[in-house]
């Protein structure tokens, strides 16, 4: 059994939308982790989910980098454990310094939450395996601050070392401004760290686990996780 820690922060509002969707993938089980934990042994992945983490006071993600909790992911992600941070934890994690770059207000200045296409652009991930490159997954979006930002070195190097891992496209898979919903550069929807172990994206995989809510593309991101565990491709726990 593939075990997920999903890390549940004070204002986290999308800890049991992942919950959820976890333990309804085979193979898999998922446990809630208070931020005051300072230890994550004996489980095989993380999970930072989406919400509000401290009220997003100062910026999305600036306090909850200093959680008690955050040593130990920062700890396991240098051994190769996965993780995955999903809108705020994405945010969380740029904040830490696990990714680079930083998610800003959005270029219209309000509030998204709608269907968002994101096409796969690196398939040999352990986050996406099965994918090819420009399969397209219908996942959701719901921020105000998802708009991804760099600056122009560490862009070329996240496309020089093929760390881009989705892109907001059309239904045909087309990367065209018309489909980027936050004014990301690039069409940015998630990134991954050079070691690949690390992942964040501002769409909601875990809104994307049934189809009676629109779609199921979101549980082969958690199927890819829970098979490249158990392949032992990445650090088990």
């Amino acid at each position: 059994m593939t075990k997920f820690a999903v890390v549940r922060f004070p204002g986290s509002n999308c800890d049991q939308d992942c919950f959820g969707a976890i333990n309804t993938i085979a193979g898999a089980q998922a446990d809630y982790v208070w931020h005051k934990e300072t230890s994550l042994n004996g489980y095989d992945a993380i999970v930072l989910p989406g919400g509000f983490s401290y009220g997003d006071y100062l910026r999305c993600g600036a306090i909850a980098q200093f959680s008690p909790i955050m040593q130990a992911v920062k700890n396991d992600a240098a051994t190769g454990k996965l993780v995955i941070g999903i809108c705020n934890g994405f945010q969380i994690l740029c904040e830490s310094g696990l990714l680079p770059g930083a998610l800003v207000r959005n270029q219209a200045q309000h509030f998204i939450c709608r269907m968002a296409p994101a096409r796969v652009e690196v398939s040999e991930s352990p986050f996406l395996h099965g994918c090819a490159v420009g399969t397209v997954l219908r996942l959701p979006v719901a921020h105000g601050e998802g708009r991804y930002f760099a600056d122009a070195e560490t862009l070329r190097e996240l496309n020089d070392n093929r760390q881009v891992l989705l892109r907001y496209c059309d239904a045909s898979g087309n990367i065209v401004p018309e489909a980027n919903p936050n004014g990301s550069l690039e069409n940015i929807a998630g990134i991954c760290n050079p070691q690949r172990n690390v992942f964040g994206l501002m769409p909601h995989p875990d809104r994307a686990c049934d189809e009676h809510l629109g779609s199921s593309d979101g549980r082969r991101i958690f199927e890819s996780m829970v098979q490249s565990i158990t392949a032992g491709s990445v650090r088990a726990a």
